[in-house]
């Protein structure tokens, strides 16, 4: 489905990326030195920075090949379903990201089958070498990470490509608006554009989006993430008998707020443990610091510090690990919704029973926590205190925990199905692969 015609660029591109092609192209030999300060900051994988100058050890398999982009961990998950179903059909998937650590996860939580490469840096040199090596048959960008060149590059290759779980937040969507010429001309080179919601449809219809049809979101239909029975069972050992809240994905701020309503909290409930699960894992350190400076014991599960009955705040500063901790407590504080913007997705942790609490700032799953909240899945705090009083109430009632478990997964059991609606979108295109691995193998 690709095409081997001359890869030129239409003239009529909008003055902004007509600019950005040739700064990206400038900024080429400033790619050793960028890559170097990245590395530094462990931002690359050394054994790897070839991926991002379109640089590849791996060979391209024979047949038809799907090639899935998303910016980093939330993305990749969210695909996980969708991969496993075209795997199914024995079609080959190549896997782009552009972060260590949704390299890891993949690693972690993928078959070996799927091949997993950094995204080339934007520049039209590094893009030309990546697509001229993968020669991609269909190529599905995840939400909305969207790199011109990149994407300018497929349309010019005649890659058939595809927007799937889209997503534009009330903040992106005004500062694209102010440059509609430019969203437009990379919107319109996408087949079609698959949505989220109703809402995120309508946006990217707004900036110049064709045939956009609302599937839901992905991440709904992701099953719980695993975990290792061994490490579970002995956490669950370390822990038995204590009540247990879980923070899942916090950012800095939260964690005070954390502790501050744990030295509360321990008055009324003496063997109260405190998971913190930061988003960032390298802040575990600072985290625990504070935690000792308030006058609490601290354990750094990167560090391998035991869980005693006298930790009060355990820091879970690994990563792919909240499949563990999800199941070790009921009551889940859902990060980057008390300080900081957009929120975290509550899914996995809903699917594993817990009860969810949130803060006012979710933009990035609007209509999932307004959902969640009206039907008493999940509830909205706004201050600190107001924290410490709805994590005592779920201490205290678990008859109040499992109405807001059975709310919350019903909730997500009712808004699911974006999966099997994604997949029949694609279908005209899967089926044209079919027909391309029929006439290899006849």
């Amino acid at each position: 489905m690709a095409s081997s015609l001359p890869h030129a660029l239409p003239k009529s591109l909008p003055m902004t990326l007509r600019m950005y092609r040739r700064l990206t192209t400038s900024l080429v030999p400033l790619a050793p030195a960028l890559i170097k300060r990245r590395l530094r900051q462990g931002k690359e994988d050394p054994a790897r920075v070839g991926e991002r100058r379109g640089l590849s050890r791996d060979v391209r398999p024979h047949g038809p090949l799907v090639w899935i982009h998303g910016a980093s961990v939330g993305e990749v998950l969210a695909a996980a379903a969708l991969i496993e179903r075209l795997r199914d059909l024995n079609l080959r998937i190549l896997l782009t990201s552009g972060t260590v650590t949704s390299a890891a996860v993949v690693a972690r939580r993928f078959p070996p089958d799927v091949i997993h490469q950094y995204v080339p840096y934007d520049s039209p040199r590094y893009v030309a070498r990546f697509l001229d090596h993968w020669k991609p048959s269909l190529a599905l960008f995840i939400e909305s990470d969207l790199w011109p060149n990149l994407i300018l590059a497929g349309a010019a290759r005649r890659v058939p490509m595809v927007l799937i779980n889209g997503r534009m937040s009330p903040r992106s969507f005004p500062r694209w608006r102010r440059m509609h010429g430019t969203i437009s001309a990379l919107l319109s080179r996408f087949d079609i554009c698959l949505a989220q919601s109703k809402t995120d449809a309508e946006r990217f219809a707004a900036l110049g989006g064709r045939d956009v049809v609302t599937t839901g979101n992905l991440k709904l239909d992701v099953p719980a993430p695993p975990a290792d029975p061994a490490k579970l069972e002995r956490l669950m050992t370390m822990t038995r008998g204590r009540p247990i809240i879980v923070a899942a994905s916090t950012h800095p701020g939260e964690d005070e707020m954390l502790v501050a309503a744990h030295r509360s909290l321990v008055g009324i409930f003496p063997q109260l443990l405190t998971v913190i699960v930061p988003r960032h894992p390298d802040r575990g350190s600072s985290i625990a610091g504070m935690i000792a400076a308030s006058g609490l014991e601290p354990a750094l599960r990167s560090r391998d510090e035991q869980l005693a009955a006298t930790t009060d705040v355990y820091v879970a500063d690994t990563m792919g690990e909240l499949g563990l901790f999800y199941r070790l407590s009921p009551i889940v504080f859902m990060g980057k919704s008390l300080v900081g913007e957009g929120g975290q997705n509550p899914i996995e942790a809903i699917k594993l029973g817990a009860a969810i609490v949130h803060g006012p700032n979710v933009a990035n799953f609007s209509e999932l926590y307004a959902a969640l909240d009206q039907s008493g899945g999940a509830r909205q705090v706004d201050t600190q205190e107001a924290l410490t009083k709805q994590l005592a109430l779920l201490l205290a009632e678990p008859s109040v925990r499992d109405k807001m478990q059975r709310a919350g997964s019903g909730v997500v059991e009712q808004l699911g199905g974006a999966l099997d609606r994604t997949m029949a979108a694609l279908e005209p295109y899967l089926m044209q692969l079919r027909i391309e691995m029929g006439a290899a193998n006849a």
